[in-house]
């Protein structure tokens, strides 16, 4: 890549997940670097407000003031539009979805309703508002096991399956702690898998099989108690309908750059849309990175090659716009 570029990468912030935030911005940080680009790592206080940390932020980049700014913060503030309307407002380019693709993928009430009005197959779902005093009763007889997770949160924080009526109450109080609002959702049964798309191309699909009963945070985080496979071993006509489904979320939200859709591929073939993450972990060992490993490009490629997506402007930006490296939907 002839274009050099002189990056910020944020990282670290006010959410929950302040610590992996910080494992995927210095994974890109040292990634950029090797590539020959000039990087500033900006790294976001954890135990700050909100608006401290949008004018740490804005101080910060106003200093270094980089070319394009990769934002590799995760949860709230990095993925709810909030430092995105930082980089609008200082008319920099930065890596990701815009403010309004951002805040409703992060809000799991208002991407759920975009879901539906496209069609697209989502769990049955209801929301609670605990603090509000609102009955758990229409849910309780629903069909257990039941899935229980605040509305606007990641890395499955909160997330809770619940078995029978009597551990109703508890899921429901631990997720409100993330949150005032409480999704609740059948328990679908199936296969999980998630599909990255990069500039507006499926990746292939990554099928996740976790030791334990569910795929929480623990298993997420912690070596040795999850399985990928990468590729998932599905037939070529369920890869595609699995691709479809996460590239069809990604539109839906108007999302751009990079996403990737969490899914279960029901036993009937039809995979359902659980939720669309704007900013997926960003580690050299994380989902998405491992999928586009399978069609050969590496960790480092693929954070320029969303640095130059972002700067369509340059010569390579504009063929990183124009194709992310020919992939399409698995044949």
């Amino acid at each position: 890549m002839n274009d050099r570029f002189h990056v910020a990468v944020l990282m670290g912030g006010p959410s929950d997940e302040h610590a992996i935030s910080l494992k995927s911005g210095h994974g890109v940080e040292e990634a950029l670097s090797r590539r020959g680009h000039r990087v500033d790592a900006v790294e976001i206080p954890k135990a700050i407000p909100v608006d401290e940390a949008v004018a740490f932020a804005r101080r910060a980049l106003q200093q270094h003031s980089p070319e394009v700014v990769f934002i590799a913060l995760h949860g709230r503030f990095g993925e709810d539009g909030t430092i995105q309307q930082v980089c609008e407002a200082l008319h920099l380019a930065y890596v990701g979805s815009g403010p309004e693709a951002s805040r409703v993928g992060l809000d799991k009430i208002a991407s759920r309703t975009r879901f539906e009005q496209a069609r697209l197959a989502v769990p049955r779902w209801r929301v609670i508002e605990p603090s509000a005093g609102e009955s758990l009763e229409q849910v309780q007889a629903w069909p257990y096991p039941l899935v229980v997770k605040p509305s606007n949160q990641g890395s499955s924080l909160g997330v809770s399956v619940v078995q029978e009526p009597a551990a109703l109450v508890g899921a429901v109080a631990e997720a409100a702690q993330f949150g005032s609002h409480v999704l609740i959702e059948e328990f679908i049964r199936g296969r999980e898998v998630t599909v990255g798309v990069l500039g507006d191309e499926p990746l292939p699909v990554v099928e996740i099989r976790p030791r334990n009963h569910f795929f929480d945070y623990r298993a997420k985080y912690t070596p040795g108690l999850t399985d990928y496979l990468v590729p998932a071993p599905l037939p070529p006509r369920l890869a595609r309908a699995v691709q479809a489904a996460g590239l069809a979320a990604h539109r839906t939200l108007g999302c751009r750059h990079l996403s990737r859709a969490d899914l279960i591929l029901r036993d009937d073939g039809v995979p359902v849309l659980l939720e669309v993450n704007t900013i997926p972990g960003f580690t050299p060992l994380s989902l998405l990175p491992k999928a586009a490993a399978c069609l050969g490009m590496d960790y480092d490629t693929l954070c320029e090659q969303l640095v130059a997506m972002a700067c369509p402007h340059t010569k390579r930006g504009r063929i990183a716009q124009r194709s992310a490296f020919g992939v399409g939907v698995v044949t």
